[in-house]
């Protein structure tokens, strides 16, 4: 369900108007966040030119922000994974030295 909302500014010398389309969907919540004013201006300059509205660019932001977060724990945990098996291989390297190898 969308709605749109018009807003005219009277002082420019041609009318321009801004719509957005403002979503609502019964499983979304309206949080405050605070933002200093380059970032809102920069937050609202990358909106217009997405040509999304400042919600919709700011949940997409978060959708990839956790997104690479998940791969760098993901990384993170493959990391720790190679450098246990390191330590695994060196302790193989250890009894190669024992092993006697049949002469060929």
């Amino acid at each position: 369900m969308s709605a749109g909302l018009t807003t005219e500014f009277p002082d420019r010398r041609s009318r321009l108007t801004v719509e957005y389309t403002v979503e609502w969907c019964p499983h979304m919540e309206t949080i405050q966040v605070v933002l200093d004013s380059r970032l809102l201006q920069a937050t609202n300059r990358a909106a217009r030119r997405t040509k999304l509205n400042r919600s919709a660019l700011i949940r997409d932001a978060i959708r990839e922000h956790l997104r690479r977060l998940a791969i760098r724990e993901l990384e993170q945990r493959d990391r720790k994974g190679y450098e246990s098996e390191s330590q695994a291989d060196k302790e193989l390297s250890d009894w190669e030295s024992e092993a006697s190898w049949p002469a060929e």
